[in-house]
């Protein structure tokens, strides 16, 4: 029999979370943070003092050694609760790139950078995205050219989540790049870069439509020294790395788009109930309650969707159960589904709030701003999720791109 439950220690990590979230983050917090475009710093260090941050490192490493369904829950309660998506970030991009990079790390860059990490000390982001794009990372621009004892660096990249972030606590970025471009795809190797370091150069912090309270800029290497301690996993399996961390990072997007999305139809649910027009409550208009229904049976569906998903992560890494490509195609599904259904439902909650919902007295405008990062592409663009559905469903011989 299928059993859909969480278990005993799930639960009470969801009901701490809340907990802990609703006395440290209310939504004028979260006004806050975004006006003011930052996460404040003992907010950050509470969540590493929770055990929040990099949770799915094992506990040698710093963090809890949370499965993937675990992972999930996080995201979803954060987005919940922040519902900019600005803090989920923070959250999700360790909780996924920094399993991949620790996975991979030399116990020199776990020392230096990832278990201070975990603390709320540090900071372990993915610098993919380059200014010719994002979704065709075969098509990057960044060279590793080899040295006697590592690899000199040289490339750009833009729209990089956390980089003020990284800077002020000293972190650094999952980077991948050429050094071989005649074997295609396959001569890619990845590395971990520090901020700070000499050669990288945060070019600019980018003004955001949404997610304003963490900073989203770029940062060039020039002839970057990169000791072949910090190199990440084997030569040439760059790529395959990299999709790794997608893989990880859509899962907990779309579960922090469920919160977000969640919390949108409560307020809304709240307003529904209070507003008054011709006499009676509004929510008591079926036209209104059609509405309502559309939204929530998606919502239902899609979270099921996206916590399955999770299941089948941790099949993949317990047990085998699934292979990368099987996990693919549900990650895909997840990542498409669930930002656009989060931004269809600001849009509509907005709607029913009439002239209030377009204020900033209303916190929902937020969250439509937030979200919409998420449906233009951060980690990976709707088309792309189509590509892989379409992929690992007709068969690759059908849907070949190059």
């Amino acid at each position: 029999m299928i059993d859909f439950s969480f278990t005993e220690e799930q639960e009470l990590f969801r009901d701490a979370i809340r907990e802990w979230l609703g006395k440290n983050l209310t939504m004028e917090q979260v006004r806050e943070n975004d006006t003011n475009h930052e996460i404040p710093l003992d907010f950050i260090k509470g969540m590493g003092d929770l055990g929040l941050l990099l949770l799915t490192l094992p506990e040698e490493d710093g963090g809890s050694g949370a499965d993937w369904v675990t992972a999930t829950i996080g995201a979803e309660e954060l987005g919940y609760a922040d519902i900019s998506v600005a803090i989920p970030v923070f959250y999700l991009v360790q909780a996924s790139w920094g399993y991949v990079i620790n996975k991979l790390a030399s116990e020199t860059v776990k020392d230096e950078y990832i278990r201070r990490a975990t603390k709320g000390n540090g900071f372990l982001g993915i610098g993919v995205t380059e200014p010719g794009g994002g979704s065709d990372v075969a098509g990057f621009k960044t060279n590793l050219k080899p040295t006697d004892d590592g690899w000199i660096i040289n490339g750009e990249k833009c729209y990089i989540s956390g980089t003020a972030e990284a800077k002020e606590l000293d972190g650094g970025y999952f980077v991948s790049g050429y050094n071989n471009r005649d074997a295609g795809h396959r001569g890619m190797t990845a590395a971990f870069v520090p901020i700070n370091w000499d050669g990288v150069e945060i070019t600019q912090r980018f003004d955001n439509m949404g997610r304003m309270a963490i900073s989203t800029g770029g940062f060039k290497m020039t002839d970057v020294e990169v000791p072949k301690e910090y190199q990440l996993g084997e030569t040439n399996r760059g790529f395959y790395n990299t999709m790794e961390g997608f893989d990880a990072a859509r899962v907990l997007v779309s579960a922090s788009c469920i919160g977000a999305a969640e919390r949108a139809l409560e307020l809304g649910m709240d307003y529904l109930k209070e507003r008054e027009a011709f006499g009676k409550p509004i929510a008591a208009y079926q036209g209104i309650q059609f509405d309502l229904a559309d939204m929530v049976a998606h919502h239902e569906a899609i979270k099921s969707l996206v916590y399955r998903t999770a299941w089948m992560l941790d099949q993949k890494y317990e047990t085998g159960k699934f292979d990368a490509l099987e996990t693919a195609k549900y990650i895909s599904m997840c990542k498409y589904l669930a930002p656009h259904h989060a931004l269809d439902t600001f849009r509509r909650v907005l709607y029913w709030m009439g002239a209030y919902g377009y204020t900033k007295e209303c916190p929902l405008e937020m969250g439509m701003r937030g979200v919409m990062s998420y449906c233009i592409g951060a980690e990976g663009s709707a088309n792309i999720q189509k590509l892989v559905i379409a992929r690992e469903s007709l068969g690759r011989d059908w849907t070949k791109t190059r």
